[in-house]
């Protein structure tokens, strides 16, 4: 097995060998720390407002450049592209050090806005969305990188905790920001103004990343190959995952044919990009990489039809089944604190199952409001507990992760968690819509884009939600075996 492989979490995992930067006062704001801290915080709020005020002007710019037919292209683009991103970021970050991918991965994403919002046509929309994928791709795995080996063992869950509060501002703000800006300015300010909130983040947390996480894991060693053959596995991921996309978007017999060659090239490349055992839920690393991909496959599959259901189900405003998500955002941060106090530690295995149990009860229950008599507000409790499971789950994952990633590993297994997660999102999405489409609900939705009708399907949205919920439940079983012994 060489370092850029997968590990077999069968081995003892090794003691951490990264305390090499002193602590500091203060923890992750200490003075050791509080350049990079704040400055790689920054990126991760410029990529989670990216992520939420993009999508509310997507509709407007495929208008606009006569695209409907290609619109959900632009999201799949950025995804496919990510996914191959994430494997190179993953090798060249463990050969060369985290600094190279991501100042490269910053950059390419400003590029890929600044395409995609000076883009004359639909087809070089999409272009500039995947090079904002393969930025994306590059940053995410190169941050897991530096965490790992600027911060010890005792500050990780600190800063992923921050992370995960670098969501809720955006989340907030970014569509409404987002939605102001295309009514007065147009929809291309919105791509085209991000890039500058690049400039930020570049000036502080490189030269802190250069200063304290550069360089190759083991210096005195020779540089090591980039690995022929994981590049073109994930080339193979990407591609399969976009032809499943494809396939899902039109349910016709014509449709098997790309969805059985996103098959074929898709499961080579799972089964030699993940670590070995993911699927039987091998104790250890395979564990923490499945339930990375239960998790949140499980959530956003079921969380991108709650608007839906709210809208045409029970007649709410588009803004106030928006808004009956919000209080997640909140929940998911306290999710995250709770998982990074000292003292929860020794029992983090547990509370990540216990986690998942608070959000199969979450995605189980939202349904509940296809009942007449049931009061809507059930499911802005409900999806808080489940964010705030989600909460301690998504951050613990990547905790672990690193804590059993050996040195020139941490890179590989990040692109692996990171995978997964997005792969999983796409299998569920995919699932989920087309058992939603073949129970009449593609015809609740278009009725209501067209005239603003609703509809009665309730079968349609519990095809998604309970079947997602028992997903959840799986993860709560793979939440046992997170420990090697």
């Amino acid at each position: 097995m060489t370092a850029l492989e997968p590990r077999d979490a069968e081995v003892t995992p090794p003691t951490d060998h990264r305390d090499a930067v002193p602590d500091g006062q203060g923890g992750v704001l200490g003075k050791a720390h509080r350049a990079l801290s704040v400055g790689i915080v920054s990126v991760v709020v410029l990529i989670a407002f990216e992520a939420t005020a993009v999508g509310t002007a997507m509709p407007v710019a495929a208008r606009e450049l006569h695209g409907i037919e290609l619109y959900a292209f632009a999201f799949s683009a950025y995804f496919t592209t990510s996914l191959f991103a994430m494997v190179l970021s993953g090798q060249w970050a463990d050969r060369d050090g985290p600094l190279r991918p991501l100042a490269t991965g910053i950059s390419a994403f400003g590029a890929g806005l600044l395409m995609s919002g000076t883009a004359g046509t639909m087809w070089l929309f999409i272009l500039g969305r995947a090079v904002q994928g393969l930025g994306g791709g590059l940053v995410i795995v190169a941050l897991y990188v530096v965490v790992s080996r600027a911060y010890s063992e005792r500050l990780r869950p600190a800063i992923m905790a921050a992370f995960a509060a670098s969501w809720v501002i955006p989340s907030v703000v970014g569509p409404l920001a987002a939605g102001t800006v295309t009514e007065h300015l147009g929809w291309r300010w919105v791509f085209i103004g991000i890039p500058a909130l690049v400039v930020f983040p570049l000036a502080l947390a490189l030269p802190a990343i250069r200063r304290m996480a550069s360089g190759p894991a083991d210096p005195g060693a020779p540089p090591r190959p980039f690995d022929g053959r994981r590049i073109r596995l994930a080339l193979g991921i990407s591609l399969g995952a976009g032809l499943l996309q494809y396939a899902g978007q039109d349910l016709n017999w014509f449709s098997l044919v790309p969805a059985a060659a996103g098959a074929a090239l898709l499961v080579p490349a799972v089964l030699g990009l993940l670590p070995r055992g993911t699927y039987r839920a091998v104790r250890g690393l395979p564990s923490v990489v499945l339930l990375r991909g239960i998790a949140a496959g499980s959530f956003i599959a079921a969380e991108s039809f709650v608007p839906l259901m709210l809208v045409t189900q029970r007649g709410l405003s588009p803004t106030l089944a928006g808004l009956s998500l919000a209080v997640g955002g909140a929940t998911w941060t306290l999710g995250s604190y709770v998982q990074s106090r000292p003292r929860v530690e020794p029992y983090r295995e547990r509370l990540m199952a216990l986690g998942m149990v608070l959000v199969a009860a979450s995605i189980a229950t939202a349904p509940s409001v296809l009942i007449a008599w049931v009061p809507v507000w059930i499911v802005g409790v409900a999806w808080g507990v489940g964010c705030f499971g989600m909460g301690m789950v998504i951050a613990s994952t990547s905790v672990l992760l690193l804590k059993l990633s050996a040195a020139g590993e941490a890179g590989a297994n990040s692109a692996a968690l990171q995978i997964s997660d997005g792969l999983s999102n796409v299998l569920l999405l995919t699932s989920g819509g087309a058992a939603f489409a073949a129970l009449g609900g593609g015809a609740v939705g278009a009725a209501h884009v067209a005239s603003g009708a609703s509809g009665s399907h309730p079968a349609a949205f519990a095809a998604v939600f309970l079947p997602m919920a028992g997903v959840a439940l799986v993860g709560a079983w793979v939440g046992t075996r997170l420990r090697t012994r």
